[in-house]
């Protein structure tokens, strides 16, 4: 650390704790200000424990005291009292700066991740932004007795997010490309996982949830833990294969996963270094259980208050200049390993009217800066050249018959490839026949949907459908396409969904054309609320997407677990895709690959990789893509029928009454006859 930042520390330290003795406002404000600086007292308190090797020596209750004392107020329990609670800011502080100091307060919180990281000039700055916010106020309750004008505060916060934006766009790229030993990576490879005391050293908010994760992964043999990384690795590995990219070129790979599973980590390391690939660890990819998803939810746009065009151009002008000094190391970058974690009980949000919320200009900024920030990353990180991985298991959270399911996920993720290949090739072998698929629901479920399919112009050759099963998405178990828009009609109607981590009761969307009409959901009594929950949360708000993927999920033994064990409402969308047909809205399997030909086991070529609206890329990449894709599944207990609907009118049935009754499917329904 330099002598300068040093010094910026020193005297932001000393007014600090100054401030937690003092009234320098309003009272209501001067209250905010001396909460305020006494957390950030404890910040500078940790930091010299960081920075003097004294946080290493703290025992396992010393370190549980600190995660407390650095997350407690955003716990449930205290939440209600928080000033991070925008109901609570705006009832002390006023509509406007209520909501202001709610979204502050939690831009303060990034300062936790500051001092573990040893990102100190970030750390310098934040608090820097506070003591100015404080001279405001300060200043014009001396001058005039007055409250500053919020124009002013806000400004201050915009110049702030702006001017520090090239080191956080560094910082981000650096975290995705980079293979270097970062403070995450050192805690992987390092530590000692059988002392629990590591999971505090990321500075994320621990539960317990965490702690008995890792405690439960460090009672498995190492076979165990092997075959979970096993899994995980090769399906990366087969991913280029089956995408007909070529891996020998790629040098590195991004390892995205939750605390507490550091030892299956560690070993996926060590399997990506022998097939060549250097694994990038970095704090942006490390989740951990949120203190309080109410709280997350509340403050998902605070980007209203500094988003407009010029933060925009200064942030994409930043990324640009980021991803130029690391092109080398992007050039040769393979793309995300993801390790998914599922238990929690489906979360429904209270929607606050205190709360920041963006108006329709505000929505298309987002959109805009979305786009224009992935075909920017697509210049330095060739999407034809990179592939994926994702896998998921179960924690802790999910109930008292965790270790059974756990048990259970691992069978599925590494079910029979071979004989999903077979099966799925038999439906798509139906679907490469028909002209479109007919899909209704049962026992309550009103889905009566049309969706279009492509027409072959050489059936010896080419396929309408992939045949995927173990590779980027594992488990096993689907075939899917992109289905034409034209003649793709009706209603998708679900009874309970849990989409991006969100929960939906009565869950519809209309099509005509491929593109969604209308929407709605039960989880209000305000119809137009459910909408807007829709809009924000599913279409991210766009005015209306495409169909973008239609497919079949044949992995009966996820849906059996979900059904045994009650957990249907929490399993990720990785498995729950799985488990019946689903459709998604957003952009294609294949976005921004779409001329990148791919091959199912036999030897065709998918040629349905496009569609209408991913057409338009030659006319303008901004109207071809929308930058989302979310898959909503109907469960085969309300699947009425699916067939594969033929040019002269005739049906093929594929699913009826939530049984697979096509020849060579048989197989499939086992689990669900057992």
């Amino acid at each position: 650390m330099d002598e300068v930042l040093q010094e910026r520390l020193r005297l932001a330290e000393e007014r600090t704790a100054q401030l937690k003795e003092e009234s320098i406002s309003e009272e209501a404000f001067s209250r905010y200000f001396r909460k305020e600086a006494e957390w950030l007292s404890g910040l500078f308190e940790l930091q010299a424990l960081l920075e003097n090797g004294g946080y290493e020596k703290l025992g396992l209750e010393e370190l549980k005291a600190w995660n407390r004392r650095l997350y407690e107020e955003l716990r449930p329990e205290n939440y209600e009292t928080s000033y991070a609670n925008p109901a609570f800011a705006v009832k002390e502080l006023g509509k406007e700066f209520g909501a202001f100091f709610a979204a502050f307060h939690t831009e303060l919180r990034q300062c936790i991740s500051h001092i573990h990281y040893g990102r100190m000039e970030e750390f310098a700055a934040a608090v820097e932004l506070f003591l100015e916010v404080v001279n405001e106020f300060a200043c014009a309750w001396e001058e005039e007795h007055a409250l500053p004008a919020f124009s002013q505060v806000k400004q201050s916060y915009y110049w702030y997010m702006s001017d520090y934006a090239d080191i956080r766009s560094e910082r981000q790229v650096l975290g995705v490309v980079v293979p270097s030993m970062s403070t995450a990576k050192k805690i992987v490879m390092e530590s000692d996982l059988s002392d629990l005391r590591y999971l505090y050293r990321y500075g994320d908010c621990v539960s317990d949830d965490e702690l008995r994760m890792a405690s439960y992964l460090n009672s498995l043999p190492e076979e165990t833990i092997a075959v979970m990384a096993d899994t995980f690795t090769e399906g990366y590995r087969l991913g280029f294969i089956a995408t007909n990219k070529d891996i020998s070129i790629k040098k590195s790979v991004g390892i995205y996963y939750n605390v507490g599973f550091e030892r299956v980590v560690r070993k996926a390391v060590e399997n990506f270094r022998k097939i060549g690939l250097e694994a990038v660890i970095d704090r942006n990819g490390i989740s951990c259980t949120p203190p309080n998803r109410q709280y997350s939810y509340d403050h998902k746009d605070d980007d209203v208050l500094f988003l407009d065009k010029q933060y925009m151009n200064r942030k994409l002008e930043t990324m640009r200049c980021a991803y130029e000094k690391y092109k080398e190391e992007a050039a040769v970058y393979g793309g995300p390993a993801v390790i998914e974690v599922f238990g929690e009980e489906p979360f429904a949000p209270t929607i606050k009217e205190e709360a920041h919320k963006p108006d329709d200009a505000h929505r298309k900024l987002s959109v805009e800066y979305a786009a224009s920030f992935r075909q920017l990353r697509s210049e330095y990180i060739k999407d034809e050249e990179r592939s994926f991985t994702i896998i998921a298991f179960p924690t802790p959270a999910i109930g008292e018959q965790f270790e059974e399911i756990f048990d259970e996920t691992i069978r599925i993720n590494t079910l029979d490839y071979n004989l999903y290949r077979q099966i799925q090739q038999s439906i798509i072998d139906v679907l490469d026949t028909a002209e479109y698929v007919e899909i209704k629901g049962m026992n309550g479920n009103r889905t009566d949907l049309r969706v279009a399919l492509w027409k072959l112009q050489d059936p010896e050759k080419e396929t309408k459908f992939e045949n995927c099963v173990a590779d980027v998405n594992i488990p096993v178990g689907e075939v899917f396409t992109s289905p034409v828009l034209k003649g793709t009609e009706g209603l998708l109607h679900v009874s309970k969904v849990f989409l991006n981590e969100l929960e939906y009761k009565d869950f519809e969307i209309r099509f005509q054309d491929g593109m969604t009409t209308d929407y709605g959901c039960g989880n209000f009594e305000d119809a137009e609320e459910g909408r807007n929950y829709i809009k924000e949360n599913v279409l991210f708000n766009h005015d209306s997407l495409p169909m973008g993927e239609f497919a079949i999920g044949t992995n009966t033994t996820a849906y059996v677990m979900a059904q045994k064990y009650d957990i249907g409402a929490k399993l990720p969308i990785l498995i729950a895709e799985k488990t019946g047909p689903h459709f998604a809205v957003g952009d294609t399997c294949y976005s921004h690959v779409e001329d990148v030909k791919v091959y199912n086991p036999d030897g065709k070529e998918i040629v349905a990789r496009d569609n209408e609206v991913a057409a338009l890329r030659s006319e303008d990449m901004r109207k071809a893509y929308f930058n989302c894709h979310t898959d909503i599944t109907i469960p085969y207990n309300e699947l009425g029928s699916l067939a594969a609907v033929h040019g002269d009118g005739t049906k093929t049935v594929i699913i009826e009454n939530g049984r697979f009754v096509l020849a060579g499917c048989e197989e499939l329904n086992i689990p669900l006859n057992e």
